[in-house]
């Protein structure tokens, strides 16, 4: 079995690393109020209920 695919088991650290690091430089990259505007203005639109939908139905996954 290769590295790329070794299991971590619960707490996949690789992933957590990755996701840390993406959500970081997102933060960094000056494209946060653009995406909070575009999501507000989503929210106003004829999108409202397919993501109200969709965000239920990823709570619904979440652990409590």
């Amino acid at each position: 079995m290769t590295d790329k695919w070794k299991n971590q088991g619960e707490g996949d650290k690789e992933s957590a690393r990755k996701y840390n690091e993406k959500t970081e430089a997102f933060a960094k990259s000056g494209k946060v109020e653009a995406a909070a505007k575009d999501a507000k203005e989503a929210l106003s639109s004829d999108e409202r209920e397919e993501l109200l939908k969709a965000e239920k139905a990823g709570k619904s996954h979440a652990k409590h």
